[in-house]
């Protein structure tokens, strides 16, 4: 969702989830820092490297929990067996599920002291920015954090991006047959009327993001189009993909994908056209209970050598150099990388396009509430 498997990393079951789990589970059992790459030059920097961060997470109980932002429970399943296979005696609990709820149940607990994670990895870009201001982030630089992008982390350490997410729509090269890409404007071809699956964008922010983009490139008129196409509207931005690679829909929109991918499905970043990308955030927390192991995490994440096994070929390190044919993804100025942190930050402008959005695709279906996990009893 690669070595960095975060909601947006593996599209959850079939040909989907293969692209990324498999490549990083055998990237991860190599995985090692140099220790010429762990030594930076800005102050503060980690100079440990991963088997010194492991020993002392080791002497320190050898335990590490963290909350992933996710789509699917088994979601983050192949970073568990990455992480276990090259540290094989941290005991590790990951739990995913949707960052919108992950937030809640970890500001609950600071409300009652009942903190369970050291390590937080969500979408909700906005409670980083939020939580460091309120104390509640550790002030950490892992090795490599000088090459990060710079958009791509807080200055102070409180918090650095991991992966580079990247969201549009894609679709079946062989059934649409045409050696002309399509484009966000082709989705409201009346060819494609049945054929189209799509997250729903009023329950995801990121997919919200995307269709903001498209309603602001193709006006309120393609909105309306879009929703006489008798889309397949689903929770989870797993589902697009899911619905591509199952051959139940010729295209899906509002999903991760690769550009460099061999498979079948094209992932659409055409010139001109917008998509959309962000860097996942991670930060340990002030009172995480194992802290060298939440250390551990980030910089195992951080290395080049998980950073280079990207699924989707791009890193948010400076450093690492994209397969061919790809720019570092902040080079894209039709991925508005800069334009979704500050959209995230205005929560009522958020609030409003979900109910805009609403209006023209139908309300949300599905259980909204699976279960909080960590939540006080009397909250």
């Amino acid at each position: 969702m690669s070595s960095f498997l975060s909601r947006r990393h593996v599209l959850a079951t079939g040909a989907g989830a293969a692209l990324g789990v498999g490549a990083v589970a055998a990237n991860a059992t190599q995985a090692v820092a140099s220790p010429a790459a762990s030594r930076g030059t800005t102050r503060g920097e980690e100079t440990r490297t991963l088997d010194e961060l492991y020993r002392t997470a080791l002497a320190e109980g050898g335990k590490l929990v963290v909350y992933a932002g996710g789509d699917t429970p088994t979601q983050q399943d192949g970073t568990k067996a990455a992480f276990k296979a090259r540290f094989p005696d941290i005991d590790l609990t990951l739990i995913v599920d949707y960052s919108k709820y992950h937030d809640v149940r970890v500001d609950n607990q600071f409300a009652t002291d009942t903190l369970v994670p050291d390590v937080v990895q969500f979408q909700t870009l906005q409670d980083f920015d939020r939580w460091k201001g309120q104390g509640r982030l550790l002030h950490y630089k892992p090795a490599g954090f000088s090459k990060v992008y710079d958009r791509f982390k807080d200055p102070q350490g409180a918090w650095v991006a991991t992966g580079a997410i990247a969201f549009s729509f894609m679709y079946d090269t062989a059934a649409v047959g045409s050696k002309t890409p399509l484009t966000p404007r082709d989705l409201v071809d009346p060819k494609w009327k049945g054929k189209i699956a799509s997250a729903f964008p009023h329950d995801d922010d990121a997919v919200l993001y995307l269709f903001t983009l498209y309603a602001r490139k193709y006006g309120w008129d393609w909105v309306a189009r879009f929703a006489a196409q008798d889309v397949r509207f689903a929770r989870g931005s797993n589902s697009p993909g899911e619905a591509v690679f199952g051959g139940q829909k010729v295209i899906g929109v509002g999903t991760a994908g690769s550009a460099v991918s061999t498979s079948p499905v094209t992932f659409a970043i055409g010139a001109g056209h917008p998509f959309m990308a962000w860097g996942q955030r991670m930060a340990v927390l002030k009172q995480a209970k194992n802290s060298t192991a939440a250390k551990l995490f980030l910089n195992w994440q951080l290395s080049k050598e998980m950073q280079n096994g990207s699924f989707n070929g791009w890193s948010v390190r400076t450093d690492v150099t994209p397969p061919a044919g790809l720019k570092p993804i902040w080079e894209y100025p039709d991925a508005h990388v800069d334009g979704f942190p500050r959209f995230m930050s205005d929560r009522a402008e958020v609030e409003r396009w979900k109910q805009t959005f609403a209006l023209y695709f139908g309300e949300v279906k599905g259980d909204p509430t699976p279960g909080v996990l960590g939540l006080h009893p009397g909250a």
